[in-house]
């Protein structure tokens, strides 16, 4: 069984950047559906994609609800620094601080996770 963690940094200006985050969401579908251990992150400028993709005519919402269960969060620090913290919190996701206002990827490394970024 793997287990992965998958890192969304990429903003939500660009249709690029739409590309970047539903190659993450159909990478974490796949393992999820494999059995897998699947952990999504959403930090710096990614953290605008929670209030975005949960939006139910957003693009790539379906996709985004398929995963639901293994969104871990948003990083707390980039939340703040981007603002949106309080649209993380409202569609009913944490805020990960666990160093220094920013979720531990050592942790995620030392439980044996690989880490993919996008």
């Amino acid at each position: 069984m793997a287990k992965i963690a998958l890192l969304i940094l990429a903003d939500a200006e660009t249709h690029g950047d739409l590309g970047r985050v539903v190659n993450a969401l159909q990478i974490a579908r796949e393992f999820l559906e494999a059995g897998d251990q699947v952990r999504i992150l959403f930090d710096g400028a990614g953290t605008r994609w929670i209030s975005k993709l949960s939006d139910p005519d957003a693009k790539g919402h379906a996709l985004f609800r398929s995963v639901q269960e293994a969104v871990q969060g948003a990083c707390s620090y980039c939340a703040g620094a981007f603002g949106v913290k309080e649209e993380v919190a409202a569609a009913g996701f944490r805020l990960l601080d666990e160093f220094d206002g920013h979720p531990s990827l050592r942790n995620l490394i030392l439980d044996g996770y690989q880490v993919l970024t996008f």
